[in-house]
């Protein structure tokens, strides 16, 4: 049975009434990744859970190319009113993936992994990996088990919790963060402040 906060319906209902809830400042994890990418000359990403492409335009903005998947079909008329048809967005959940066999240079996965479960979470990372051109980059930001909301609300297993209705939410520690991308191509761990305590997690495809 699928939690809800991993169906259609809980994002659709979220977009619908809050509408540009995150405003478009990019997030603190995507002008590092931005920077990142543009070093190792990223040309095309992807970025899965795109929203309403809050953290699109940075990249476009470097001449990265970016397609998106999102669950939400509210949260793609947001992104095509303020791109036009220039930016591709897939629609479904990251579950489903893959929806194209492009091959990316890199991937961009903000604050989404650690909603889903953990078959959820392990598909998500070899299917990212699995989408990624040789030498390609992947990076993941995950919440940390340092947040303040971490142990709030109801427990559903280790680490994860539903910290309000609808929204369950695994929390990483770095031990849990090289289980689970340590098989990924990953190469670095970062501390790194949102709303809450991030870690930002840097994987490389290798030969």
């Amino acid at each position: 049975m699928k939690n809800e906060n991993e169906t259609p319906e809980f994002w659709e209902k979220t977009f619908v009434q809050k509408q540009e809830m995150w405003g478009f400042e990019p997030s603190n994890s995507a002008v590092l990744a931005r920077d990142f990418f543009v070093q190792q000359g990223v040309e095309n990403m992807l970025i899965p859970g795109i929203g309403y492409g809050k953290n699109a335009a940075i990249f476009r903005a470097a001449g990265i190319k970016v397609t998106g998947i999102e669950i939400s079909k509210t949260a793609i008329e947001m992104a095509g009113k303020r791109y036009g048809n220039d930016l591709k967005i897939y629609y479904g959940s990251v579950t489903e993936m893959p929806f194209d066999e492009e091959q990316y240079d890199g991937i961009f996965c903000y604050a989404l992994i650690h909603l889903l479960s953990s078959n959820e979470r392990k598909k998500l990372i070899q299917d990212c990996y699995n989408q990624l051109s040789l030498n390609g980059y992947m990076i993941f930001t995950v919440i940390s088990k340092t947040a303040p909301t971490y142990g709030q609300g109801k427990f559903i297993s280790k680490d994860r919790y539903e910290i309000f209705e609808g929204v369950n939410m695994f929390f990483y520690d770095e031990e849990s963060v090289k289980a689970e991308f340590g098989k990924a191509g990953l190469i670095e761990i970062i501390n790194i402040t949102e709303n809450f305590p991030f870690f930002f997690i840097k994987c490389r495809k290798g030969a």
